[in-house]
């Protein structure tokens, strides 16, 4: 069995004090349809929301104290020889600021686990075992539906690991190939989702925008309405007014409306005096966006609209997007786009998984200066954002629909991030890191079952940019 690593992806210094180890017996967990896929994948598709749970059996067999210390965003390989699969339970203790944390590896539950504090221990941290690359990933728990209550008003947006969904809605009944999440947008909000890709249909005779994916309305029992999915984002923003979310609003369906005619009905039904939507065409900092909806659009504007922002124009321009591209660059120049979509054969999702590793590795490379630190520039040039789609489908090969991809995808970027992210030179092609960014990572089929490991991963790895702050 190989040795055990250890990534403390965290703000805190950890120290391993006590490895113990325990017989251990499999025990029967439910499966949900996109983990009864990938549970029968192996290697580099096994994360810990598809390994087989192991529940500890009587008293421990060995007992051995250690000290390991890990500093903050360090990762060390340690002499503790893995749990043999399926038949042994590490029980690792932890110690930080003179407190005491436990994990079990592998733990009795499919998903992350939260370490059991010790001692009255204050700190949360969320531990994940890959078992194909037998590391321990420890994040710092956050709480997902304020997470970004934690970094400072400077940072500007496009330094943030950003989860975010595709065709964000489509949580319906609807045709395989159309439905594309598990769970609502308020659950998808609660649980740390902050970038939602929207689509809608455009009439020439109704304000009304129906929520469509590509020619399909979402729902087979109804249409459902841009306006009442509205409602839902702003309450949550009510109740969590620390936090920010990116929409991008883009034309489809089968209506025969305009770019044109969208813009104006957004700009005069939705967008109203500003205290909603962060409309500027500028990459916003956090503190100018908290409680807001930054408008990306994904689609032609209304001429009457050039004039806004002292001419600048009308919101983040996304109107010229790179189509099925490995790292396209938006026409604006305010993104850097993954969005190869277009697989045709089963095989081919490995290709799609490779470029979605190749952009995380671009968005961990540039740094971002706060106010009083070397480099910084007030009103210096901002980064782009670095927009990742892990969706891709093929609508005839029932092999590539939304929920087959993400069975493969979700669990190689759980591992990803968890084993190879910011390290330097891990990554497929090398490239340095800086503060260790995902960019904006937009995922299918996140949250079923109450799964939320690959959320969790995104926002842990802001984390990197609290060592600055």
């Amino acid at each position: 069995m190989a040795d055990l690593t250890i990534r403390n992806l965290t703000i805190t210094p950890l120290e391993l004090k006590l490895v113990e180890r325990f017989e251990g017996q499999p025990s029967s967990g439910r499966h949900t349809p996109v983990g009864n896929i990938t549970s029968k994948l192996t290697g580099i598709f096994n994360s810990t929301s598809v390994a087989p749970n192991v529940r500890i059996q009587g008293e421990a067999r060995d007992r051995r104290e250690v000290s390991v210390p890990i500093g903050r965003f360090e990762t060390r390989v340690t002499d503790v020889r893995t749990a043999d699969p399926g038949r042994e339970v590490i029980r690792l203790t932890f110690e930080s600021e003179g407190r005491r944390y436990q994990v079990d590896v592998p733990g009795s539950s499919q998903r992350s686990t939260v370490m059991t504090k010790l001692d009255g221990a204050p700190n949360e941290y969320t531990a994940i075992y890959v078992q194909a690359g037998s590391c321990l990933a420890i994040f710092s728990s956050a709480n997902l539906s304020s997470w970004m209550r934690e970094l400072r008003d400077e940072y500007p947006l496009s330094a943030l690991s950003i989860p975010g969904t595709h065709n964000s809605p489509t949580c319906h009944v609807a045709l395989p190939s159309v439905r594309c999440q598990a769970v609502n947008v308020r659950e998808q909000l609660e649980n740390g989702v902050r970038f939602f890709d929207i689509r809608v249909n455009v009439s020439t005779d109704s304000s009304e925008l129906a929520l469509v994916h590509s020619a399909f309305p979402i729902s087979l029992t109804g249409n459902k309405y841009f306006k009442d999915m509205l409602d839902v984002v702003y309450s949550f923003l009510d109740a969590n007014p620390s936090e920010a979310v990116i929409m991008s609003v883009k034309r489809e369906g089968t209506g025969k409306g305009t770019d044109q005619q969208l813009s104006k009905i957004l700009k005069d039904r939705f967008y109203g005096d500003g205290k909603r939507w962060y409309t500027e065409p500028r990459i916003p900092k956090i503190g100018e966006v908290r409680g807001k909806i930054v408008l990306l659009r994904r689609h032609q504007n209304d001429p009457s609209l050039n004039s806004e922002w002292g001419g600048r124009g009308w919101a983040l321009d996304g109107s010229v997007w790179p189509d099925n591209c490995e790292d396209g660059l938006l026409g604006s120049g305010i993104a850097r786009i993954q969005d190869f979509y277009e697989v045709d054969q089963s095989h081919n999702i490995q290709k799609k998984i490779e470029f979605a590793r190749m952009h995380l590795e671009r968005a961990a490379e540039p740094f971002c200066s706060l106010p009083g630190r070397e480099g910084y520039k007030e009103n210096g040039p901002v980064q782009p954002f670095f927009v990742n789609f892990l969706s891709a489908s093929n609508f005839f090969n029932a092999n590539c629909w939304p929920e087959k991809i993400a069975a493969k995808a979700n669990p190689a970027i759980i591992e990803y991030l968890c084993i190879r992210h910011g390290a330097a030179g891990k990554g497929p092609k090398g490239l340095k890191v800086g503060d260790g960014s995902t960019g904006v990572v937009v995922t299918d089929w996140v949250g079923q079952d109450g799964d939320w490991d690959l959320i969790r991963c995104i926002v842990g790895w802001n984390a990197r940019l609290q060592l600055k702050q």
